[in-house]
């Protein structure tokens, strides 16, 4: 299956964020904990070259706590302010604003030495579509300022919230880019659901996800599902249907019921803390 998904109102946000730039000190950019490179949108580096640059990784609480460290250190290697958070329940966001003020410290004090003071720090809010930037802003914020939802494309304009006197945040709609070039790429965001479900083949996706789960995680398939990884990835699925009760009229096997069920048990975490990726050495 080829994985894309690129509507009109995209191209139109891209433009919107490349005009909004002049006006920004920082770009913070929400990823995925679980997919950390394929999460990333490549446009965002060129759009913001020479602006200070953070990194968070959300839904970190869904990803492997080894992997986190790991990236955390990969990024900031890279010269990234970087940090894990989980925006739904707050964790992490009390290292938010400081670290805002440590990538802006340039900034800030290019403002104090010409006698500007109290000038807020504006930051832009990036990332692909269903990463979690709405419930980011509102977090931190501690209001809902910004629409959410849990399904892609939900913010499709754009708008600043004045989080307090030092810091102002530009929320923007998820944006992929036109072509993915990798087609592993396109399909580690459909597990993670920042494609619409409706445009995927579930079946195609779950064979994938347990070939993974059997080499990077193995035993987690037999304690969830009482299922023998000795079997195919074909073979499993059909052993999921069956310790599931997934079945269609006539007692087959319903696998496109069991590869629903095991897309849902992984993106909620009820299969474990799985990252799909890990950083290159």
């Amino acid at each position: 299956m080829n994985y894309q998904w690129y509507p009109g109102h995209m191209t139109k946000a891209r433009r919107m964020m490349q005009e909004d730039m002049k006006l920004i000190d920082l770009v913070i950019e929400l990823i995925d904990a679980r997919i950390p490179l394929s999460s990333r949108n490549p446009d965002i580096d060129e759009l913001g070259k020479g602006k200070a640059r953070m990194i968070l990784l959300n839904k970190a609480d869904l990803a492997d706590e080894r992997q986190n460290a790991a990236w955390m250190e990969y990024f900031e290697g890279l010269g990234y302010f970087a940090t894990k958070l989980n925006s739904r329940t707050g964790a992490g966001l009390k290292s938010i604003q400081p670290l805002i003020h440590q990538a802006c410290r340039e900034k800030i004090e290019r403002d104090r030495k010409r006698g500007i003071i109290n000038r807020p720090v504006r930051a832009m809010v990036v990332g692909i579509p269903n990463v979690g930037k709405s419930t980011f802003i509102n977090s931190l914020a501690g209001k809902a300022c910004a629409k959410t939802g849990n399904k892609p494309g939900v913010t499709k304009g754009k708008q600043w919230i004045r989080l307090n006197k030092t810091v102002e945040l530009l929320d923007t709609p998820g944006i992929l880019w036109p072509k993915f070039e990798d087609q592993t790429v396109g399909l580690k965001l459909a597990l993670v659901g920042s494609m619409k479900d409706e445009l995927l083949n579930a079946e195609e996706l779950t064979l994938w996800l347990l070939h993974y789960l059997k080499e990077a995680y193995p035993g987690w398939l037999t304690k969830r599902y009482s299922v023998s990884e000795e079997a195919g990835e074909p073979e499993l699925l059909v052993m999921v249907a069956e310790n599931r009760s997934c079945k269609q009229k006539g007692g087959e096997p319903d696998l496109a019921k069991a590869a629903a069920l095991l897309l849902d048990d992984f993106r909620s975490g009820r299969l474990g803390r799985i990252t799909l990726e890990a950083p290159e050495k």
